[in-house]
């Protein structure tokens, strides 16, 4: 509109009739202009906004839903736009939202951040860009909303297993049924036999005083120590899909302890790298799970090399129990693995100990595909070479009775609940 003004006076000066008419649309234009100001400013707070979580901190690599809840208080309908200052961490530079509200309406808009590392999250100010049907002003205002929120490991994957469990689907997130080989169980009481009940704990003679299939019930034997070890050395520093490898390995820990609780068992937390970082004692009272999570929440690696000689001295003095051990780390060579397998045979004779290392997924990626030229030859000959020393590392620590869960860094919670399940079942502990 103000282009047309101009453009109006410049012609008139060629055309001299035309200057009154520009004068004319001059004064309309600031007169709706003012109209529009006064539409916009009169009121002193004209909207509210404000931020609402689903839950009271964020969820290290999940969708966290969060809602914007915004109401206009003008007499009329008006065009806003919202700008909210996200974390610096997400590094989200084009949040936009664009909508009309009548007179009075009240709206949530909801979206999701997906953050990739713990710590905290400091939402800054929301700022709102309004619009009157008449679309010459547009106000800014910006409402303080500052606010932190903090990022702890995974905990929306622990309600997600609870509710598989409850609804016994947890097969179809990969968790399996182990069979039973043998048992260390406790004797628990004799009862009727149901579908689903062990033919072999049939109790023939009290089916013959009471002329119905008796069956004996057993529980399994509580109170072990399940302790999750975490590697916080530079290796574990290594990204895969956005998360570092010890970012999976402490949402992992954090809902293996989750379940070992859950099963009577008594769930422990140890982090080391140069020296011993970080130790949760294993037991079961009520505020285990809360000094779990509070442990994992500020860990971060340190970029220093690990040191198994601490970790096997701390261990010989700390935990006195025999216990289940699942370390998590990582070897990419053989000569890595030789270097530490003495410290790892010394726990192994101490505790039962299962050992978490890695896939390099996109090793793996390059060894699928089909190789068209000698460059990609020699890449695919040393990838091979490569995939071959992880095999080589599994066979050594079998050699020595030390369990191995070699896995890709998102099937690890998977894996390690199988493993667990299986230790369970076979009463290895």
């Amino acid at each position: 509109m103000l282009f047309g003004l101009a453009l109006l006076f410049i012609i008139s000066f060629i055309f001299p009739i035309l200057y009154n008419i520009a004068i004319i649309f001059l004064i309309a234009f600031l007169f709706v202009l003012t109209f529009d100001v006064i539409l916009l400013f009169k009121h002193k707070a004209p909207v509210s906004a404000h931020r609402t979580a689903k839950y009271k901190y964020l969820s290290n690599g999940d969708e966290n839903e969060l809602n914007l809840n915004i109401q206009s208080f003008y007499g009329f309908n008006v065009n806003i736009s919202v700008i909210d200052e996200l974390p610096e961490q997400f590094q989200i530079r084009n949040f936009l939202i664009n909508s009309k509200f009548l007179k009075g309406e009240i709206k949530t808009f909801k979206y999701t951040l997906k953050p990739f590392e713990r710590g905290e999250y400091h939402f800054r100010k929301i700022n709102l860009f309004i619009k009157s049907p008449v679309l010459l002003i547009e106000r800014h205002i910006k409402i303080e909303q500052n606010f932190m929120m903090a990022c702890y490991p995974s905990f929306l994957k622990i309600r997600q297993y609870e509710l598989l469990a409850i609804n016994n689907r947890l097969t179809e997130s990969g968790i399996k049924k182990i069979r039973r080989v043998g048992h260390s169980r406790e004797f628990e009481q004799i009862k009727e036999y149901v579908i689903g009940d062990e033919p072999r704990f049939i109790n023939w003679k009290a089916t013959a005083r009471r002329a119905n299939i008796m069956v004996n019930h057993f529980y399994d034997e509580r109170s072990q120590q399940v302790y999750n070890i975490i590697d916080a050395g530079r290796i574990m520093k290594m990204p895969f899909n956005n998360l570092s490898l010890l970012d999976y390995s402490i949402n992992t820990s954090l809902m293996l302890g989750h379940v070992a609780w859950a099963k009577h068992d008594k769930p422990g937390l140890l982090l080391f790298s140069n020296k011993i970082n970080t130790h949760v004692n294993a037991d079961r009272k009520g505020k285990q799970l809360l000094l779990l999570q509070e442990a994992l929440y500020s860990t971060k690696t340190n970029f220093e090399e690990s040191n198994y000689e601490v970790l096997l001295s701390h261990i010989r003095r700390k935990i006195t129990q025999r216990s289940l051990i699942i370390l998590y780390t990582n070897f990419e060579s053989l000569s890595g693995l030789k270097r530490q397998i003495n410290y790892l045979r010394k726990i192994a004779s101490l505790h039962l100990l299962a050992v978490v290392f890695f896939e390099n997924t996109e090793l793996k990626e390059l060894l699928s595909s089909k190789p068209d030229t000698t460059f990609q030859i020699y890449e695919q000959t040393i990838a091979q070479k490569f995939e071959f020393e992880k095999r080589q590392i599994i066979k050594e620590l079998q050699q020595y009775g030390i369990i191995t869960i070699y896995t890709a860094p998102e099937n690890l919670t998977v894996n390690a609940f199988n493993k667990y399940l299986e230790i369970k079942t076979r009463g290895l502990i």
